[in-house]
């Protein structure tokens, strides 16, 4: 009972989070990229055997210091609002630093540095929502940070053949590669 206490009080204050005005990509991330990611990252956990309250924990706060401080460093800076916020809500040491490897290791641009199958799972959930939402993608790049036509091209191209490269379960592989495939033939 505890632990689905925490996980909804966790939505709440990422929703909350979300919805700000302050908030640096606004709610659509929250909608388009956070629960779809939730949906996928449960499902390759159950799939796999990973534990499915540090998984669900994990999603919803990976992008968290993102949203709050910006893109820059979002791994550490949301680990670290993950870590003070599960501690105010009463939540185990133990589960804690898992929930931070997590966090911390979900980049798709960083090397991993969590080995559990958790933190693979987030970091190919994370991947694979990617490649369910493309527009997301181009949104980030034109809107967010201003680029052309062709250098989003360029870069959401890029942004996803690492994303590919970095997947770490067979499942993903399998549930991405005719994504993959496509999207390469349409922005090459």
């Amino acid at each position: 009972m505890m632990e689905e206490n925490i996980i909804e009080k966790v939505r709440e204050f990422v929703e909350e989070e979300h919805g700000r005005p302050s908030a640096k990509y606004g709610r659509e991330i929250y909608e388009f990229h956070i629960l779809p990611m939730v949906n996928c990252s449960l499902e390759l956990a159950e799939k796999g055997g990973g534990d499915l309250e540090i998984v669900e924990l994990s999603v919803l706060l990976h992008d968290i210091g993102s949203v709050i401080h910006g893109r820059e460093n979002h791994h550490i800076t949301g680990a670290e609002i993950a870590e003070r916020k599960l501690r105010e809500l009463g939540y185990s040491e133990d589960k804690i630093k898992k929930v931070k490897s997590c966090i911390l290791s979900h980049r798709g641009s960083q090397p991993i540095n969590g080995e559990s199958l958790e933190a693979k799972i987030i970091s190919d959930a994370d991947a694979i929502s990617c490649f369910d939402n493309l527009s997301g993608s181009f949104k980030a790049t034109l809107v967010y940070e201003g680029l052309t036509q062709g250098e989003a091209k360029v870069s959401v191209r890029e942004k996803l053949q690492r994303k590919w490269s970095k997947l770490y379960l067979e499942e993903s592989k399998k549930r991405v590669k005719p994504k993959y495939e496509a999207v390469m033939l349409l922005l090459k």
